[in-house]
């Protein structure tokens, strides 16, 4: 049998790791000097609340190699094989972690570096569990992963480029900048790290501007898996999204309420903020 685990960064809590049937290993989240594990005993919505209820800021913890292996040990016990996806190695040293303790298990378990996070990285573990249910056999399954995640694109637009200042994850200057400019910036993944790809002024501009970069990355293949995301407590900055971008999905989606949709967990959620709004996809 082949398992999947994939950490908390992808958005995917524990109760619907188990409807997927996937294992989801948390991430650490630091409010102060409490700790929770995300989507554990911290739902995405608790993240939110907290987020907007304290002044201070969150900060997330990388996937430890010791517990990266005593996961590996329980999934591996039966002689199962785990394929594992992870954040980007470029964002978290989390991957690091993964490959470490893989050494133990050669042949067993394999680590997969999505080189994306949120509905990007869940894209992935989605075409996994297609790839698995065809009969591929696990190594098969992690080369199309590795060839695949060539192809997937992630772009939003985020209220302010505060929280990733602080986290760290892009430049103080570009931050500075767009919060001065009180413009609405876009950010993709690009190999593996946050970009700033655009910025207008107003959500309407913003949301037109983010599908423009979805046309010019090639545009969407919804013969794969596709999705869109969000951040805060409110979903009202992506119903203004849907209708902005209607020609998006028109010829594709016969309800908008079809389009999958999850709201971006505390990982992601502690470094883009509330009121991002975005789109994740294999460029065709």
């Amino acid at each position: 049998m082949i398992k999947i685990l994939i950490d908390s960064a992808s958005d995917i809590e524990q109760e619907e790791a188990e409807r997927m049937g996937v294992c989801m290993i948390p991430m650490e989240i630091l409010f102060g000097k409490e700790v929770y594990l995300d989507g554990v005993n911290l739902s995405h919505r608790q993240f939110y609340e907290k987020l907007i209820e304290n002044d201070v800021i969150p900060k997330t913890s990388q996937i430890n190699e010791f517990r990266w292996g005593d996961t590996f040990e329980k999934l591996t016990q039966s002689g199962d094989q785990v394929i594992a996806i992870t954040i980007s190695s470029k964002l978290s040293g989390t991957f690091a972690c993964a490959k470490k303790a893989a050494k133990r298990f050669v042949g067993q378990v394999f680590v997969v570096d999505s080189l994306n996070a949120a509905t990007g990285e869940r894209l992935l573990c989605e075409y996994a569990l297609r790839l698995i249910k065809e009969g591929l056999d696990a190594c098969t399954v992690v080369r199309e992963l590795d060839e695949k995640k060539k192809k997937v694109q992630v772009l939003a637009v985020v209220d302010t480029l505060k929280y990733l200042r602080k986290g760290g994850r892009i430049s103080g200057v570009v931050a500075f900048a767009g919060e001065m400019l009180s413009v609405k910036p876009v950010v993709s993944v690009i190999d593996g790290e946050v970009k700033l790809v655009g910025k207008a002024v107003g959500s309407k501009r913003s949301n037109n501007l983010l599908m423009q970069l979805v046309e010019k990355c090639g545009g969407i293949d919804f013969s794969m898996p596709y999705g869109l995301m969000y951040s805060g407590l409110s979903d009202e900055y992506l119903k203004k999204y849907l209708h902005d971008s209607a020609a998006l999905w028109r010829d594709h989606v016969s309800d908008p309420d079809e389009i999958p949709t999850r709201l971006i967990g505390s990982t992601i959620g502690t470094h883009v903020g509330p009121n991002a709004v975005g789109v994740a996809f294999f460029s065709k």
